[in-house]
């Protein structure tokens, strides 16, 4: 097979500078669902996380946890997403322009990319902070 592809379902909270991600081999609703019951696990206490999404296939009709509420952006308007920035970084700084030996070294190189983005302290504060996010 030339190619084959996995799949970062990722989500971060620029406020306590954390991320939550999945790298799955499939996009599907099944595997969102997973994805939002692993944010649901990060949300503190009482705590509710407000998720923004785009209008994909696989996020529409889910099963959302109870403590998650979705803002689902309008068509075409990736610029209103602050997460389009954590893509943009991931891909420019650690995936872009290189070959995998298989889909085993694209899944670690995907697992090794977020762990990086992850680690850095306030970098996922400075890069997904947008002022009409903020809250006091």
């Amino acid at each position: 097979m030339r190619f084959e592809y996995t799949y970062i379902y990722g989500a971060v909270c620029a406020q306590r500078d954390i991320g939550e991600a999945l790298v799955i081999n499939t996009v599907s609703k099944e595997a969102m669902e997973e994805h939002l019951k692993a944010i649901s696990k990060r949300v503190l206490g009482d705590g509710h996380a407000v998720l923004v999404m785009d209008r994909a296939p696989w996020h529409r009709s889910l099963k959302i946890p109870d403590n998650i509420s979705v803002v689902h952006l309008p068509p075409y308007s990736p610029e209103l997403n602050p997460h389009e920035n954590v893509w943009e970084y991931l891909k420019n700084n650690f995936l872009s322009n290189r070959v995998f030996e298989d889909l085993e070294h694209i899944s670690k190189a995907c697992c090794d990319a977020w762990n990086k983005l992850t680690s850095e302290k306030g970098r996922i504060t400075s890069i997904a902070t947008r002022e009409w996010t903020q809250f006091n």
